[in-house]
């Protein structure tokens, strides 16, 4: 599903305009996106919870030439699903 499925689908479930469900995803993303720089978590009870990981710098290997590389530390965004999304998955 990309963007614009995702946005019909928000229409046709909540009833709201494309356009009303094009800004409430984008006001979602917005939202979500600054609070995950600050560093903050966020959680949706039963959908599950975005977070910011560091990962540690690390030796990798180019796969072309195969010498020795550093990879530098940096942030990651993560999300781990709550236990009805996984339970709905699974069904």
């Amino acid at each position: 599903m990309n963007k614009a499925e995702l946005i019909d689908a928000i229409a046709a479930e909540s009833k709201l305009t494309k356009a009303d469900s094009q800004r409430a995803l984008d006001a979602f993303v917005t939202a979500t996106s600054k609070a995950l720089k600050k560093g903050d978590r966020v959680a949706l009870v039963g959908f599950g919870s975005f977070s910011v990981s560091k990962r540690a710098a690390r030796n990798g290997r180019n796969p072309q030439t195969g010498k020795s590389i550093k990879i530098a530390a940096k942030k990651v965004a993560k999300f781990k699903a709550g236990a009805e999304l996984a339970k709905t998955v699974n069904k």
